[in-house]
């Protein structure tokens, strides 16, 4: 159970940081009221934004840590972490911009990750 919590929690806190870090180029054009803040008002409302990833971030990795009684060791949490990023900015990128399109070379390096994740779960 502890590996279902904190792979949401991860997911969740993944969407939160991906908003965080891209969700502002959406709103840099002219017309936005964010544009009008600057580059300085994007830092602070991507840091307020990024405030929740920590929320949920931090959990995930207690519960998920081993030492903690979690399932997970330090480098399959942070092997999982970079999946489940990967894959919520594919999906924020294919359907909150809808100005990228996914092609065979993102694929084959999702293709690496999951070799990654694999590798960092096999027993040798």
């Amino acid at each position: 159970m502890a590996s279902i919590w904190t792979i949401l929690l991860l997911i969740i806190s993944n969407g939160f940081m991906t908003y965080a870090w891209y969700g502002h180029l959406q709103q840099s054009g002219n017309d936005s009221p964010l544009a009008k803040w600057g580059l300085a008002g994007a830092i602070l409302v991507s840091w307020g934004i990024a405030f929740f990833e920590y929320v949920f971030q931090v959990p995930a990795n207690r519960i998920g840590f081993e030492e903690n009684g979690g399932p997970f060791n330090l480098f399959q949490l942070k092997i999982i972490q970079e999946v489940v990023s990967l894959t919520v900015f594919t999906l924020f990128a294919l359907f909150v911009f809808k100005t990228e399109r996914l092609q065979w070379n993102y694929i084959a390096a999702m293709i690496c990750l999951l070799l990654a994740v694999f590798f960092v779960f096999k027993k040798w």
